[in-house]
């Protein structure tokens, strides 16, 4: 356990309090979009942020509604049209996953998703961002949908709002050209939504606000299970039960390296999935590590759990004291915080790269971002890492090489060797596999079967490769199969390890143990035997 000291906690202090001043305002813009109300923004901030703080796996983490998560939360409510209670099923079943998840440990997969995919998909939930708030930005009321977005693009200068486009101006000034030193002292989504608020109060402008926030502690909500929607429920579960997981974990690896710590994945997923479960108790949104409030976290000084606690207790203050204050923020002024958070999530590292980059991993960055935008968020980082796999299996195949040749041995080595059918020498065919045997590379070895008759023995020499799955183990034993019918005896030659799985996964019942060597050598002696003794 990581011991407290003065420094510490002055640094946790300071951290958690950056953290809820950033936290704030995208909690609020969070929960208006998600189409639940501000109040549930605050209430999923408080919940999570607390809970995945003392129970997470990652020290410094600071959770709460991201914009993934409520993305899916706000396209899950318009198909449980607007019922809330619904909604809360689906927050409260999403949690009871992401503890499942961690009991089983299956954390620690997140590390080997291709970079392409996560690019494609931070790019893309970045892009949505910012065509749902485009609407809000004019003064229009928004759309649930991207693809609304794009096609309700030709009615803005015929719908905007004067008023609304001069809070968007100023709003956008700030978060975009705040100098570094002032930015550094109060963040820049902070100050617009100060500073434009008090401006359009004193200008009387005639805006879209937030609304009343009830003020004081949440009222208890029984998330409802309508047996009728219940695979919508199901389904929208792990939706932000997986995406809520990869959200995580990824900021748990920012994390790592800005600190040179290591996370607990799977104590990271039960962190989660308990803070989701109780936020659907209290009519909040689901939300999982958020990489922008634990890096300030972090920047600002907090090495604790104790940061993130903080940062829940200021939120929870706030929320008994200031939620007045916060009904009068313009939507507007949410929609240009946002529109800044979209921008900010968008890869610009592989964008920068994107000329010189291999096509294989162009073509599964944009797969991935256009499914994210416009079919469905899940299913793109399934079907990325499909792509990812099969192009991998692709090239890894194209690296093995497989060739067949006739060795020939002296028979006159072997004493009292008397077979009248040699003449001393004889031929036998070498199948020599350099690389991993896999199912991507056993078709270009099925081909080479023709080559591998008209001879009496045949050694496969498999010291070069690496490993073997269950795939070319298959197509190896139907290969020998193939052979034996022919009258053709076949020899093995692998290391200790693939041996050992080999005799493991039954090959004794297609190829005796005797003829599964661990050196070329051992199994050319044992050919020279056969050929004296005329075993065929």
């Amino acid at each position: 356990m990581q011991r407290m000291t003065y420094k510490s906690i002055v640094g946790d202090l300071f951290g958690g309090v950056t953290a809820s001043v950033i936290a704030l305002p995208l909690a609020l813009a969070f929960g208006v979009a998600s189409g639940v109300g501000a109040q549930a923004g605050i209430y999923g901030a408080i919940i999570l942020g607390f809970v995945a703080a003392l129970a997470g796996g990652t020290k410094v983490q600071i959770s709460g509604p991201t914009g993934p998560m409520t993305i899916v939360a706000a396209s899950t409510l318009v198909l449980f049209h607007g019922d809330v209670a619904l909604l809360m099923a689906a927050v409260l079943l999403t949690g009871l996953f992401q503890i499942i998840l961690g009991l089983l440990k299956v954390g620690k997969f997140v590390k080997f998703v291709p970079y392409p995919v996560i690019s494609g998909f931070m790019s893309g939930i970045g892009i949505i961002i910012i065509l749902l708030q485009i609407n809000p930005l004019f003064g229009i009321e928004g759309v649930s949908s991207p693809i609304r977005a794009v096609t309700s693009l030709g009615n803005i200068f015929s719908l905007f709002q004067t008023d609304a486009v001069y809070a968007s101006i100023i709003a956008l000034g700030i978060v975009f050209f705040t100098p570094k030193k002032l930015a550094k002292i109060i963040p820049t989504p902070l100050l617009a939504l100060i500073l434009v608020t008090l401006i359009a109060q004193v200008a009387n402008f005639q805006l879209a606000t937030i609304g009343t926030i009830p003020s004081g502690l949440p009222e208890f909500i029984f998330p409802s299970f309508n047996y009728s929607q219940i695979k919508i429920i199901v389904s929208a579960a792990l939706s932000l039960a997986v995406l809520g997981a990869i959200d995580s974990l990824l900021t748990s690896l920012v994390a790592d390296s800005i600190t040179k710590t290591e996370h607990n994945s799977n104590r990271e997923l039960i962190g989660q999935g308990l803070g989701n479960t109780l936020t659907a108790f209290v009519g909040g949104i689901p939300g999982a590590g958020a990489t922008m409030r634990t890096v300030v976290n972090v920047k600002s000084g907090g090495t604790t759990r104790l940061s993130g606690v903080i940062h829940a207790l200021i939120l929870l203050g706030i929320l008994l004291g200031l939620g007045k204050y916060a009904a009068m923020v313009p939507m507007a002024v949410l929609a240009a915080i946002l529109i800044k958070v979209g921008l900010d999530i968008v890869d610009y590292r592989f964008i920068k790269i994107i000329k010189k980059a291999p096509k294989h991993d162009l073509a599964i960055m944009f797969t991935v971002l256009l499914l994210t935008v416009f079919v469905d968020l899940i299913m793109a980082v399934g079907v990325g890492v499909v792509l990812a796999t099969v192009l991998l299996a692709v090239r890894m195949s194209s690296q093995v090489n497989s060739s067949v040749k006739d060795v020939e041995i002296s028979l006159k080595e072997i004493e009292g060797c008397e077979n009248k059918q040699v003449d001393g020498n004889f031929n036998v065919r070498v199948v020599d596999i350099d690389g991993p045997f896999f199912f991507g590379s056993t078709t270009r070895l099925v081909g080479q079967v023709g080559a591998m008759l008209g001879t009496k023995i045949v050694i496969f020499n498999c010291l070069k490769v690496p490993f073997i799955d269950l795939s070319a183990f298959f197509a190896l034993g139907e290969i020998i199969l193939k052979l034996k019918e022919n009258g053709i005896v076949p020899f093995v030659v692998v290391s200790e390890d693939i041996r050992a799985k080999l005799i493991e996964l039954d090959a004794s019942s297609i190829l005796p143990e005797k003829h599964i060597y661990l050196s070329f050598d051992l199994a050319v002696d044992h050919a020279r035997e056969h050929i004296c003794e005329n075993r065929f």
